[in-house]
């Protein structure tokens, strides 16, 4: 009798395990959805990367951009030094021209006394 009760016992275990695996459908669809959303992810995280290159890439040239105004604001100094520079030189030859005329103003004058001075002594 007790052989016949522990077969009947370990029948209704197998029956109840048995009839707790039937209900493997809700479980198949819940990892179903799990993996649709493992997807979703996989994809979302290429396309953060995809965006932190293009980011990556936007800093690059946001960084070349401020060194090229940084370079093209000391060219500009530079420029303006030079035009100082230009304009210093052609005031001092301006200069040079206005001493040139005045000396030789100053020369045509010593010229023409000479010759007068040789004019008088011939003609005396």
């Amino acid at each position: 009798m007790k052989n016949i009760l522990g077969i009947k016992i370990a029948a209704l275990a197998a029956a109840a395990a048995l009839g707790g695996c039937v209900d493997l459908k809700p479980l198949k669809a819940d990892i179903d959805s799990l993996k649709t959303q493992v997807g979703t992810l996989s994809s979302d995280v290429a396309a953060m990367k995809a965006d932190r290159t293009t980011m990556d890439a936007a800093t690059a040239a946001g960084t070349a951009a401020r060194n090229a105004s940084t370079q093209a604001a000391s060219a500009s100094t530079a420029a303006a030094a030079a035009s100082t520079k230009a304009d210093q030189a052609l005031a001092a030859a301006n200069k040079a021209q206005a001493d040139a005329a005045t000396a030789q103003a100053g020369v045509n004058d010593l010229n023409e006394k000479v010759n007068r001075i040789f004019t008088r002594s011939v003609s005396k």
